[in-house]
């Protein structure tokens, strides 16, 4: 990773750590004239466009303060949205009763299913399919939550 990366990335977890929130992604693009930071940010409870702005001038403010990007940019700060895999462990309570998409490894293979987080204890998740089935946050490779329009 780069100095400039770097740097990003440690204002970033700094800044949303201290305002109770956590890092996601950070996806820098453009060039040195004209850059685009964008700052995935999440929390234990739902994240506002109130938040994100406050995170963002908060950024902003050190941005500048330390002089670390000499010409025009754009930063956005925003909630991952439903499209990125969840990550951490701590974004999983809040979507309690919401349909999944995991894949996750069972010893040698790789599987699939489809069903609704019912209850999360420790580090044990339990999704309801046709039946109950109980996975461990450390086997999960990808888990996305479905969005419902019912």
């Amino acid at each position: 990773m780069n100095s400039f990366r770097e740097n990003i990335v440690q204002i970033a977890e700094e800044i949303t750590s201290s305002s109770g929130f956590f890092l996601i992604d950070i996806v820098i693009r453009g060039t040195e004239r004209n850059r685009v930071i964008e700052v995935f940010v999440d929390g234990e409870k739902n994240i506002t466009a109130k938040d994100c702005a406050e995170v963002s001038r908060k950024i902003n403010e050190i941005f500048e303060e330390k002089e670390l990007i000499k010409a025009a940019y754009r930063l956005d700060v925003s909630s991952p949205g439903v499209e990125r895999s969840l990550l951490y462990l701590k974004q999983y309570p809040k979507h309690i009763n919401r349909m999944f998409e995991i894949t996750y490894s069972y010893g040698e293979e790789k599987k699939k299913l489809k069903g609704t987080l019912i209850k999360l204890e420790g580090e044990v998740l339990t999704f309801l399919t046709n039946k109950e089935q109980i996975i461990n946050f450390k086997d999960i490779i990808k888990a996305k939550v479905l969005v419902s329009f019912s």
